[in-house]
């Protein structure tokens, strides 16, 4: 009988609130994008922001410099900060 009581304590412990401090630690690093960084997205393409509006980022993609128009929401990663000299 209190065994279901005993189970929602570590069920929070181990399943909710990990995934609420990685969703807060993504939401910071959206947060502190800026031009020039690189990031990789959600589908794996990689490239250096050029510019960032409200939740759209454009993404200059070697090897073409193709530029890309993405969803804030899809970068998954910020694989090199403050890129200087390129």
């Amino acid at each position: 009988m209190l065994l279901p009581l005993l189970l929602i304590p570590v069920l929070y412990l181990v399943m909710i609130r990990p995934q609420q401090k990685r969703q807060k630690q993504w939401q910071a690093m959206l947060g502190g994008i800026k031009a020039g960084d690189r990031v990789t997205t959600a589908g794996g393409i990689r490239g250096i922001i050029l510019s960032i509006k409200d939740d759209v980022i454009v993404i200059r993609v070697a090897p073409d410099n193709i530029k890309l128009e993405v969803a804030k929401s899809a970068i998954a990663s910020v694989t090199q900060e403050g890129l200087s000299g390129s």
